[in-house]
């Protein structure tokens, strides 16, 4: 009998302590230092640095008097950084959670956020798609004499 080891399980994508504000001292520092730049759901308070894209997240009891709301509330917001973070500009990153975002579902949760990383220049924008047409090349002179409306005709 051939002895087999078990599939191997995809490498979580982890929320290391690397990537996390945890300090006060670092919360104080982002809130006096860093700028802010809010939605009616979400403030994202930010502070460029040279160490990697950490997140640290402010959600109170007046936003979910619930800890299960509160906990959604930032577990949506871990999610959406964890999958961005590789594209992120280095620094620190607080979002503060607004009494809308209590009853916001989650996929508003996650554009909300994402919006603000945008409006901030930490994300690059999405590729707009214009609302005009593309140009077209110029006609040949005899298929646009074919184009041209023709003229009434003279009684």
């Amino acid at each position: 009998m051939i002895a087999t080891s078990p599939p191997q399980k995809p490498a979580p994508a982890g929320f290391p302590r690397l990537a996390r504000v945890r300090a006060k001292a670092e919360f104080d520092r982002v809130f006096g230092e860093g700028r802010r730049i809010a939605d009616p759901m979400l403030s994202l308070h930010l502070l460029a640095d040279q160490q990697s894209a950490r997140l640290g997240l402010a959600v109170s009891r007046k936003v979910d008097p619930d800890a299960v709301g509160r906990n959604r509330i930032k577990r949506v917001m871990r999610d959406a950084f964890r999958q961005n973070r590789s594209q992120l500009a280095p620094g620190a990153y607080v979002l503060v959670a607004r009494v809308p975002a209590g009853k916001a579902a989650n996929t508003e949760l996650r554009t909300a956020f994402l919006r603000l990383l945008q409006r901030a220049g930490a994300l690059p924008m999405p590729p707009m798609d214009g609302t005009m047409p593309p140009a077209t090349p110029s006609l040949p002179q005899e298929s646009a004499a074919l184009m041209r409306r023709p003229s009434p005709p003279v009684r």
